[in-house]
């Protein structure tokens, strides 16, 4: 594995229409989405590479129809209580970042142990954007800054890219790498909007439930094959 590929983030994307295709109703497509997760999540552990970020639920996705975002919790409770378990066991750091106090208190409470008993592994991060909003992110920051310099604890001079970045939820997580986003479209829809700056960029129509570990693998390749210059001639 090429060691300047640290950081993959992912849009998981096209649940729904894998599931339309299929004659299916959306709750199949997600549980199906749930199980290329886990295979992909394996596989780039496996790559040893250090860190997988997942867009698995935004702060727009509220907004949906009730019954499917019961669904959507429901197979979260599962997969947080039993789906993560190998990941964990692989030595895997567990990290959820967003608006969790939108979340129900059990799940919040499943997120706050698995995070404690994960902390000090160091062979993977797997990080999990949940109930996430790029923008409300950048804006908790920004809160954050202006309260340390109001107290005085922090100068104006200060505040500069790394202080900054160390106030978002990724904190201590490289930027990533590669963002990859599939089902056609090609938007990066609030996620991680300061952290993408020099972010390479896929878009793949596959459906995220037919996305596999060889098309992941020839990402990577294309990856490896793209000279990274950060503005530089």
């Amino acid at each position: 594995m090429d060691k300047k590929l640290k950081h993959i983030a992912i849009i998981m994307d096209g649940n729904g229409r894998w599931a339309s295709k299929q004659g299916l109703p959306r709750s199949a497509g997600h549980k199906k989405g749930a199980e290329t997760l886990q295979e992909i999540a394996k596989a780039v552990a496996d790559m040893g590479i250090e860190c997988m970020t997942v867009y698995a639920f935004s702060t727009e996705n509220w907004k949906r129809d009730k019954a499917e975002v019961d669904y959507l919790m429901n197979l979260l409770r599962q997969y947080l209580k039993s789906e993560l378990k190998e990941i964990k066991d692989r030595g895997a750091r567990i990290k959820v970042i967003g608006e969790r106090d939108m979340l129900a208190p059990d799940i919040i409470e499943q997120i706050n142990n698995l995070e404690k008993e994960t902390l000090n592994n160091d062979k993977f991060t797997f990080c999990i954007a949940l109930s996430y909003g790029s923008r409300a992110e950048i804006l908790s920051a920004v809160r954050r800054t202006s309260s340390l310099v109001a107290k005085g604890d922090l100068h104006l001079d200060d505040i500069d890219e790394n202080m900054f970045s160390n106030m978002l939820y990724t904190s201590g997580i490289p930027d990533p790498d590669i963002v990859i986003r599939t089902s056609g479209e090609q938007r990066i829809s609030n996620y991680l909007l300061w952290q993408l700056a020099y972010s390479e960029l896929f878009f793949t129509k596959t459906l995220w439930p037919d996305f596999t570990v060889n098309e992941l693998k020839e990402i990577i390749n294309d990856f490896n094959s793209r000279e990274r210059r950060y503005g530089k001639v």
